[in-house]
């Protein structure tokens, strides 16, 4: 605690404020007024009008004829070199350094690559003698639970389109038959917060995924947790899928996601 306030008293007051204003901008339902940034932050009306004529100079800020105001384009630039300057392997490798080892499993980091999951990045992945996962190995997005994972972040209209003129031939016979099956599990992925497939992909083997998403909410990648058995008792399964939601929402924080409330 002493260290937290002894951080924030280094703060630069007017650097603070000016973020200050920036969040709420960026997060009010309506296009806020100085007289509402003012009431907000219970700064004076003279400050927070130097503040945001400073900011709107700068192009952190946009003044509307209204005298309202609303992010501006500068922002923008720095968001996309926080992008470039990301490398979500590389923030998976790291991630997984700082973590603790879950014992008798794959994990794996995975993107998704029209209708497949391409494996990018892995960790232990010689634990399990059925599945052996190697860089740039691909398994089909609608048995994977890494593509469960991020699909669940669609529109149904989006799945539908993807799968209208084909959908994958089953590598197990516990694989999904289609789109109208694929949408009731992804159903349950939205409600649960993560996707779990029962040797859909590989006889003997059980998957724990959920998904990764960047600055923008959107999802970029998954996390997935693979396990050498598809009969579970429900308490590990329970421990599985927390350990993979806690791991993508960690990388989700590196790439710049907003923490869950």
């Amino acid at each position: 605690m002493a260290e937290d306030e002894s951080l924030r008293q280094k703060l630069v007051p007017a650097v603070e404020r000016a973020s200050i204003i920036l969040d709420m901008v960026a997060v009010s339902k309506r296009y806020p007024t100085v007289s509402d940034l003012a009431r907000e932050t219970a700064l004076p009306k003279s400050t927070v009008h130097g503040l945001c004529t400073t900011l709107v100079q700068l192009g952190l800020l946009i003044r509307r004829p209204d005298q309202t105001f609303v992010l501006g384009p500068h922002l923008l630039k720095w968001s996309n070199a926080f992008e470039r300057q990301t490398d979500i392997a590389a923030e998976f490798a790291a991630l997984w350094d700082q973590s603790e080892e879950i014992a008798d499993s794959v994990v794996s980091l995975c993107i998704l690559d029209e209708t497949d999951v391409v494996f990018i990045a892995s960790r232990q992945a010689n634990a399990l003698e059925r599945f052996t996962v190697r860089p740039g190995m691909r398994l089909p997005a609608a048995f994977c639970a890494a593509g469960k994972a991020i699909m669940a972040r669609w529109p149904d209209h989006e799945i539908h389109r993807v799968f209208k003129t084909r959908f994958p031939e089953a590598l197990t016979e516990r694989s999904v038959g289609g789109v109208a099956e694929l949408l009731e599990e992804i159903r349950q992925i939205r409600a649960d917060g993560s996707a779990i497939d029962v040797g859909q992909c590989q006889r003997g083997v059980t998957n724990f995924s959920a998904a990764v998403v960047n600055s923008l909410n959107r999802p970029v990648a998954a996390v997935l947790i693979s396990v050498d058995s598809e009969e579970l008792p429900e308490k590990a399964s329970k421990a599985l899928s927390a350990n993979v939601h806690a791991l993508a929402s960690r990388l989700s924080l590196r790439l710049g996601a907003e923490a869950a409330g």
